[in-house]
């Protein structure tokens, strides 16, 4: 019910569209109605020799007959019989109102009708006709109708899923992880989408030809009716039972599809690796085993759905028998009743029986849609429910309701007694050492400090807490002696400038991947920055300059070519926060001797945060202080000269890089 009230409240906004289609669903059932209804008059026309001027002169007569007859009894009735002689008057007013029915189908209608027999039929099937296309273009703008509102509905789901993940940390991004997200805004919404059209057309329009067919045979005989739908509530019932086995295989199948996208998009990430060290077997056969699993998952699926529909079939011709054997008897025995049990106003004719099964069958057939459509619209409310559930993901790095105004970063920054574990789909590894324990480091304005340790240090991890890409778990970063919490995420990472060692270009000009660190910069600014990261000289070679599209991640630009833009990304922010988080590790001795003249211009006036797991002996005159960290704990602190003496663990650091530059 939940999915479904958020469904609704996706579908409100085009609310009008879908009011109009369900008008247009009711008028087509009406009219399905109206076509297999009309099957009465052609039998008593074809089969009962009978005119139908003739057949309603012969219906007024009766009634006024048995009005008379009941106006008789009424008369004759003891005042003291209350019920009986409400019973008398509750049948006058019935046949009261028939026969008014009856007397203006003769006045209005019947005027119109050819007296010859044969060109009855013809106008009645000319009548059919003209349903028929009326019905054809109602069920036309009703897709139309629907096909709008469910293709509109399923942009908003997928816009605002995604700025819902836009919103989030990345943290809680990456513990959803790239290749589930993505199954989520295409594949899962495809099926959601699916769904809605089904339920917008078929769901809404198929029951209610099945009223309107409902409808119509209790208006030729409710008591044979009402036996044919009790079977109604067993199918509901069949219905409920498969819905919730196919809703949990649904979900199963669509997680497998992730994985799919998981395995394909990592294979071709790393297509350099696979290659070079011949893992094509090894990645064939881990897709192999995905699209098993998605093969296995699916034929569970089948084997619920394929059920459904002969189930539903049989209990369907089960329900038509409901009518087809006592209406037999009815008519071949000329009564209305079996074993004393009333089942008729009168004796039940051939064209009245022949009606009655039209209109059930009339029923049967939704009810055979509707059992192919269900298993869509549980793997649609699978769908939902998964999308939905990143919708409900909560930023574990909210922001601020209450933001202090933000001045521009000019005195000091401090990380005050900061601990931090990693955590993956809400839930803490606490098994886990914590990744920084009770650290705390002071860096004034216009220092340039180097943050170095091994892998799995924390370095990168405490760096990542001043643009509150994460939050501590303990602890406060501030700057200027404000928390960071206290300051709007705009405002506080409008300061910092970032590069990274995977550095992630977009699949778009160098100019606009540039304008990206400040979509307020003009032309004039791009180019200084560009000219300011070393890059102008490279740009200018390229066929189209800045206008030179760099492909996917960059894969057109050299390593050393990417790292350039990335910095003029940076320096066109003109951030008061310079972050370099392993820029240089993975570029050329040009490239890095270029950073380095980058750097000694560009940093003054600003913070700088170098984070390296070794120290480059370039950039040993750039760096205004060290901090070492070990198992998520500063364990040194102080100038290169300083700790060269005093920490062995910062020496080996050295020494490692050293030894890099000698080989």
């Amino acid at each position: 019910m939940g999915t479904l009230l958020r469904i609704g409240g996706v579908l409100w906004p085009h609310r009008k569209r879908v009011f109009l289609s369900v008008i247009c669903a009711f008028l087509i059932s009406a009219l399905w109605a109206v076509n297999l209804s009309i099957t009465y008059p052609i039998v008593r026309v074809l089969f009962e020799n009978d005119s139908l001027h003739a057949y309603v002169d012969t219906e007024i007569e009766g009634i006024e007959a048995e009005i008379d007859r009941l106006s008789d009894v009424l008369s004759t009735t003891d005042e003291s019989m209350v019920s009986h002689g409400a019973d008398i008057r509750r049948k006058l007013h019935n046949a009261s109102q028939e026969l008014l029915f009856k007397q203006r189908l003769k006045t209005w209608v019947l005027p119109w009708v050819p007296s010859n027999k044969f060109n009855t039929v013809l106008a009645i099937l000319s009548l059919v006709i003209a349903a028929t296309i009326l019905k054809g273009v109602f069920q036309y703008f009703q897709e139309l109708l629907v096909g709008s509102f469910v293709f509109a509905s399923s942009n908003d789901i997928r816009r605002k899923t995604f700025e819902h993940v836009m919103g989030l940390d990345y943290q809680s991004v990456q513990s959803l992880g790239s290749a589930q997200l993505t199954s989520r805004l295409t594949n899962d919404v495809t099926i959601l989408s699916d769904g809605l059209r089904l339920c917008g057309s078929v769901l809404v329009r198929e029951p209610m030809k099945a009223s309107c067919c409902i409808l119509a045979a209790m208006l030729f005989n409710w008591r044979l009716t009402c036996i044919s739908i009790l079977i109604l509530p067993v199918i509901g019932l069949v219905f409920y039972h498969a819905g919730r086995a196919l809703r949990r295989t649904a979900t199963k199948t669509m997680e497998t599809m992730g994985n799919i996208y998981h395995r394909i998009a990592e294979t071709f990430e790393s297509t350099r690796v696979v290659i070079a060290f011949n893992g094509q077997s090894r990645h064939r056969e881990q897709l192999v085993s995905a699209n098993q699993d998605y093969y296995n998952t699916s034929m569970k699926l089948i084997r619920v759905s394929a059920l459904i529909k002969p189930a539903t079939e049989l209990l369907g011709i089960i329900g038509f028998i409901g009518i087809l054997v006592p209406g037999a008897y009815l008519v071949l025995n000329n009564t209305d009743k079996i074993a004393g049990i009333k089942l008729a106003s009168g004796p039940l004719g051939i064209a009245e029986l022949t009606t009655l099964y039209v209109l059930m069958a009339g029923v049967l057939d939704p009810v055979r849609k509707l059992s192919g459509v269900f298993p869509t619209m549980k793997r649609a409310s699978a769908a939902a429910d998964r999308i939905f559930s990143v919708d409900d993901k909560v930023s574990r790095v909210p922001d601020t309701e209450t933001p202090i105004s933000a001045m521009t970063h000019s005195k000091h920054i401090r990380f005050d007694n900061i601990s931090f574990r990693y955590e993956n789909s809400g839930e803490t590894f606490l098994d886990n050492p914590p990744t920084l324990q009770n650290v705390s480091l002071s860096v004034n304005f216009g220092e340039v400090v180097a943050v170095v340790g091994g892998n799995g240090s924390g370095k990168s991890t405490l760096i990542s807490l001043l643009p509150r890409l994460i939050d501590p778990a303990k602890g406060t970063v501030s700057i200027d002696g404000i928390d960071t919490k206290d300051l709007a995420l705009k405002d506080l990472r409008k300061q910092i400038g970032l590069v990274t060692q995977d550095t992630m270009l977009f699949d778009d000009t160098i100019y606009n991947n540039v304008l990206y660190g400040n979509p307020q910069a003009t032309a004039t600014e791009i180019e200084k920055a560009i000219k300011q990261a070393h890059a102008a000289d490279f740009v200018s070679l390229l066929p189209q300059g800045l206008s030179t599209r760099v492909g996917a991640k960059g894969q057109k630009l050299s390593g050393g070519q990417k790292q350039r833009i990335s910095l003029a990304r940076a320096i066109v922010r003109n951030p008061s926060i310079l972050i370099l988080d392993e820029a240089t590790s993975a570029i050329d001795a040009e490239s890095e001797a270029i950073i380095y003249d980058v750097l000694k211009e560009f940093s003054k006036g600003r913070t700088v945060f170098i984070i390296s797991h070794v120290i480059n002996q370039q950039f040993v005159d750039l760096i205004d202080r060290v901090v070492v960290l070990e198992a998520g704990q500063i364990i040194a602190e102080g100038t290169h000269t300083e700790l060269m003496v005093s920490s062995p663990e910062y020496g080996r650091l050295v020494q490692t890089d050293v030894i890099k530059k000698v080989a």
